[in-house]
């Protein structure tokens, strides 16, 4: 048997507070046109610091397009509001609350 959490007396294979993070999390996904009739899909939301780089660098490598974190948003190169819901959903983010 595992350790047991102190403070909620469960084991700690039990708890996953960074997924109960996720499951929580209101993302709006949207494609605005930038200079020159450029498309650029921006996905706000995301709380963690952390979980905001790392979702950047996973959505530019399954999308192929280039992108950066700025003022807590995503920018990817590209409108790409689709299968950014789709990748999302398989992140673990909760359907429901992905207004895409």
């Amino acid at each position: 048997m595992g350790e047991i959490d102190k403070i909620t007396g469960l084991p700690k294979e039990l708890l996953d507070f960074e997924k109960l993070g996720k499951e929580e999390e209101r993302i709006k996904v949207r494609v605005i046109q930038r200079r020159f009739r450029k498309l650029v899909t921006i996905v706000t939301g995301i709380q963690s610091e952390n979980e905001l780089k790392e979702l950047a660098k996973t959505l530019k490598k399954k999308l192929a397009c280039g992108g950066t974190v700025k003022d807590r948003e995503i920018e990817l190169q590209g409108d790409h509001k689709a299968k950014v819901k789709e990748i999302l959903v398989k992140e673990g983010y909760r359907e429901g609350l992905i207004d895409a």
